[in-house]
């Protein structure tokens, strides 16, 4: 008896296992599957595509995405992909060992490929960058469902004017400021915004977040804070409070946030802030710590 027993769960739990591999995916089937690298293309994403795509993301919510490293289930999930996209190399090196993964019939799409080249290459945050980045996801998403093209297009227009009109905003509310320095305490993510709008921007170290902070360019930074008048210090939202904590006790420097969009907290993901709504977050940050009369 307990033999029998055992052999019907044997052949009960092999026949769950093999439905479980062999079952159709489900999503894929009513909804063209997308994975991106990070919550750049995820927003943009979830823009664009609405309901009819499925949506996951590779990067952790507050992780960094310069340095983190895909697992195996990343690579089945970009293999069983109908789109796949990443900002780009520079962003994420460890991009091209996922693309190795890609399937035959998986479209995958490099961001930054569309936008306007740069030295730093957190292009997103040029507002024509973004918005070409969205249209080539919609591009992506209409080859591979043609019949939700339409939609596609709907969205992307939508966005657009969203962008046209935080451009506007950026534009007047940043024309006239008492200072035009940004002192970023985190990694060079904003030029391309400040070159925008005819801001100068000093960042503590460069374009990811394994330059050093040494002791003598934290003392350089002290001095231009000095030097310059500086009242308001900006720091990544994600990222350990403590170094700038130590500038501003050092300078008499207030505080204020700036988000660079690539990596959210969890609280941001779960209640999926968008790609606008952190942007003017950086709007209001800026007025502010700029004392910017608009």
């Amino acid at each position: 008896m307990k033999k029998t027993f055992f052999l019907l769960v044997v052949l009960i739990a092999l026949g769950l296992l093999y439905w479980g591999f062999s079952r159709p995916n489900t999503a894929r089937a009513d909804k063209t599957s997308v994975v991106v690298s990070g919550y750049v293309p995820y927003t943009l994403a979830r823009e664009i595509g609405g309901d009819k795509i499925s949506l996951s993301m590779l990067l952790p919510a507050n992780a960094e995405p310069h340095s983190f490293e895909p697992a195996p289930g990343d690579m089945v999930a970009v293999r069983r992909a109908d789109v796949f996209v990443y900002v780009s190399p520079r962003i994420e090196p460890w991009a091209k060992d996922v693309l190795s993964a890609a399937g035959a019939e998986t479209l995958a799409v490099e961001s930054a490929a569309f936008a306007v080249p740069s030295e730093d290459p957190h292009v997103w945050m040029d507002f024509d960058n973004a918005g070409k980045i969205a249209a080539a996801l919609a591009g992506a998403l209409s080859q591979k469902d043609p019949q939700n093209k339409a939609f596609y297009q709907q969205n992307l227009d939508a966005f657009q004017a969203e962008l046209a009109a935080l451009d506007t905003d950026y534009q007047r509310a940043l024309a006239d400021c008492r200072s035009r320095e940004v002192v970023h305490i985190g990694h060079l993510a904003f030029q391309n915004l400040a070159q925008r709008y005819h801001l100068s921007l000093f960042a503590l170290a460069g374009a990811s977040h394994d330059g050093e902070h040494s002791a003598r360019k934290l003392a350089d930074l002290v001095k231009f804070i000095r030097q310059k008048n500086v009242k308001t210090i900006f720091a990544e939202e994600t990222l350990s409070p403590r170094l700038s904590a130590a500038v501003a006790e050092e300078t008499g420097a207030q505080i204020l946030p700036l988000y660079t969009v690539e990596h959210v907290s969890k609280e941001d993901f779960d209640r999926g802030v968008t790609y606008t709504e952190l942007m003017r977050r950086n709007l209001e940050s800026l007025k502010r710590g700029l004392e910017c009369k608009a």
